[in-house]
């Protein structure tokens, strides 16, 4: 770190405490040159990550519209705010994992889609509709027909 004062950059920690709820770090250094004291603050660097819209469009990632759209798909079921800000906290932590300071909005709702089927089926159906695009009721019987089709094998696997 270079000294405010006189710009040599050979300086030594004297103090580290950790600051705003240990998402910084405050360090009161001495210049080894000039022997004046400063302080710095280390952060974590926070990269942006933007969602790529299937017009091209990018914008930044908001977990509240990802939660959003599971709170429609599940109005009036029986699943809890909860189970919802789980599921959405994993698929947070799932793109913060990845490498990339971009995701499409498709893996997105990918993701959402996958959290869906898990925690109740008519909810999928029902953001897969609009995800989707459904545009005639055959589509719907589709996406019916194979969850009969997976819940037989799991209550065959089970029982």
């Amino acid at each position: 770190m270079r000294c405010p004062y006189c710009g040599v950059d050979e300086d030594h920690v004297v103090d580290s405490r950790p600051s705003q709820g240990g998402a910084v770090i405050r360090r009161r250094r001495e210049c080894l040159r000039c022997g004046k004291r400063f302080t710095t603050f280390e952060r974590y660097e926070e990269r942006p990550l933007m969602v790529v819209k299937k017009d091209g469009r990018r914008e930044p990632f908001d977990r509240n519209k990802v939660l959003q759209g599971m709170v429609v798909a599940c109005r009036k079921r029986p699943v809890s705010m909860d189970v919802l800000e789980k599921a959405v906290d994993e698929i947070e932590q799932e793109i913060h994992n990845r490498d990339e300071n971009e995701i499409s909005s498709v893996e997105i709702g990918r993701m959402v889609m996958e959290k869906l089927l898990q925690i109740d089926p008519v909810a999928y159906v029902r953001f897969a509709s609009v995800y989707e695009e459904f545009e005639d009721p055959q589509q719907f019987s589709r996406v019916v027909q194979m969850l009969t089709r997976q819940q037989k094998r799991t209550r065959g696997e089970s029982g």
